[in-house]
């Protein structure tokens, strides 16, 4: 490695199956990062507008000759591998990597071999779950002594689960096995779940955010954990419900004919599957504690999208701080091989908001000041308006610059814009967004924790007050908040919600993902007004300024 120059990571391996949806690899990605900084980023779904797209071995030559990236020896080239393999071979054969085989993780980059246009030269993997947990860096900085760093996805390099600490300057590696995959099978690769929610196994990816929406209109029962455990699960009755049916009507008395969305016996399976997930995730997160000491817990992999099991963890007190980065899932593995690469050099990163997805998108500047009163009389007159400002977000969590906005006092826009719009099912709630203080004013807490920030945490909101924000509170009375603190965190939204609380009263806003169901959140303005008209929205904002859309 040279510290002298820039880092490309690269997940581009290519799946095991060539399927139109992502099998065993999803979300590839690129990133480019010069002395602790992000200076290019591409969740590859934003750019080729395929959702989770796992093709960029196809497109990877193109996408980097346009960005002036071909030329070989000016950048340490790092490729985090996966589950199927360490070979990465574009379509057009000029470029091809080949990572070490192994049966353990290093706590560092491997050396493998590249061939790059007409000659060989130096390259590195990183292991899936070392990207995972390194893709914290960008947002923290550096890992804080004597942390603990876990991995926990529905598969890794050699593992699912994966645990890391960092002790006296030295990353070592713990543990890393398949132990845990019962529980993240619940999410991705559980027939019975897949069933309830309407899934075919090749739309896994978008189960665990449906599984976790249905699973609070249940609750969780210790008879029916004792008989999911009896019968596996019923993770393999693919095909084949007949055996459940009959169980559950000989078990539980149970009077329906199929499985759905609508039988709130099935909501309490899917409580009770969540129920245990975090139970026993938080059995080993303590069992790590305790060997270890760990003060500080930094946690990766698709599992971190959990908001019930984050909060639950913060709320045990069992760390003294837990670090989340927005891009927890596979769609920041390049982020994280890149950040890794660039901390072994430089011993520190730069701390970056979310906001990093700018490859392709030459203006990133938003004047906050334009438009803002315009914008907030259209909200409380009702209107749904989609936000483009600036760089995208990584990660799967829209924070105001791929946002959908409308007033959070009403259960009836709230699903308007939920299943309307956005085509969503009837169970999966939208998220608020809220000032600080709002966010304290709604919780009746005195402090907010930073995983807020990055909607990564869910709170209980003050009985008195959910009819406020009937919009944004889930059946569980709960909501998911993004707090916003000041106007460095996003200038356009600060401002925003400043005006409507001092002008208005209006405390909170919806923010949900600007995007339909199925589609990637929207990357460039072009994208933006085409999406907003395709779903219907009332305007957009582009870079501070609002249009209107014709209906």
């Amino acid at each position: 490695m040279d510290v002298s120059k820039p880092t490309l990571a690269i997940y581009a391996i290519q799946d095991r199956l060539n399927s139109e949806t992502p099998f065993y690899v999803h979300d590839h990605a690129l990133t480019l990062m010069n002395q602790g900084k992000v200076i290019k980023h591409l969740t590859l779904e934003r750019l080729s507008r395929k959702k989770h797209d796992n093709k960029l071995h196809e497109s990877l030559y193109d996408i980097l000759k346009a960005e002036g990236l071909l030329a070989p020896d000016d950048f340490d080239l790092v490729f985090p591998d996966n589950v199927v393999g360490r070979a990465m071979i574009s379509s057009c054969g000029k470029l091809r990597y080949e990572g070490p085989l192994n049966n353990k993780l290093f706590p560092f980059p491997e050396e493998g071999r590249c061939w790059w246009l007409d000659h060989e030269r130096r390259a590195f993997s990183i292991n899936h779950e070392l990207a995972h947990v390194a893709s914290v860096l960008p947002f923290c900085g550096t890992f804080k002594e004597d942390g603990l760093l876990i991995h926990f996805d529905g598969g890794g390099s050699l593992s699912n689960f994966s645990a890391w600490h960092f002790k006296d300057g030295e990353l070592q590696n713990l543990e890393f096995h398949w132990d845990y995959k019962y529980l993240s099978s619940f999410f991705n690769a559980n027939a019975l779940v897949f069933g309830i929610i309407g899934a075919s196994f090749n739309h896994q990816n978008a189960v665990p955010g449906k599984m976790m929406g249905l699973a609070s209109f249940g609750t969780y029962s210790h008879k029916l954990e004792k008989w999911l455990k009896k019968h596996g699960y019923f993770a393999d009755i693919w095909g084949k419900k007949g055996g459940f049916y009959q169980a559950a009507r000989n078990d539980f008395g149970w009077k329906g004919s199929g499985l759905s969305t609508q039988d709130p016996f099935l909501y309490d399976i899917v409580a009770t599957l969540q129920h245990i997930f975090i139970r026993d995730f938080h059995t080993q997160l303590e069992r790590l504690k305790n060997s270890t000491g760990a003060k500080y817990l930094y946690y990766t992999g698709g599992s971190a999208l959990n908001i019930v099991a984050n909060t639950q963890i913060l709320e045990s007190g069992l760390f003294d701080d837990i670090f989340i980065p927005p891009c927890t899932e596979d769609s920041g593995l390049s982020l994280g091989a890149a950040s890794f690469l660039e901390w072994q050099k430089h011993g520190k990163l730069e701390i970056h908001r979310p906001y990093l997805n700018n490859w392709g998108i030459e203006n990133g500047k938003v004047d906050a000041l334009d438009d803002v009163e315009e914008v907030a009389k259209e909200l409380l007159s009702g209107k749904v308006i989609g936000v483009c400002n600036g760089f995208g977000e990584v990660g799967p969590r829209a924070l105001g610059n791929r946002s959908i906005i409308a007033m959070a006092n009403s259960k009836q826009l709230s699903d308007r814009v939920s299943m309307q719009h956005k085509g969503r099912e009837w169970y999966r709630p939208v998220a608020p967004v809220m000032l600080e203080r709002n966010t304290e004013y709604y919780t009746g807490r005195k402090k907010v924790h930073h995983l807020s920030d990055l909607m990564l945490l869910d709170f209980p909101i003050v009985d008195e007050l959910k009819h406020e924000i009937e919009g944004v509170v889930h059946v569980d009375g709960t909501a998911r908040i993004q707090t916003i603190r000041n106007e460095a965190q996003n200038p356009f939204l600060y401002r925003l919600l400043l005006f409507l609380d001092e002008k208005y009263g209006v405390k909170a806003l919806i923010n949900t993902s600007f995007n339909k169901r199925g589609e990637p959140i929207v990357h460039t303005h072009e994208d933006a007004i085409k999406s907003a008209r395709n779903m219907n929205l009332d305007g957009v904002v582009l870079n501070g300024k609002y249009q209107a859309l014709q209906k």
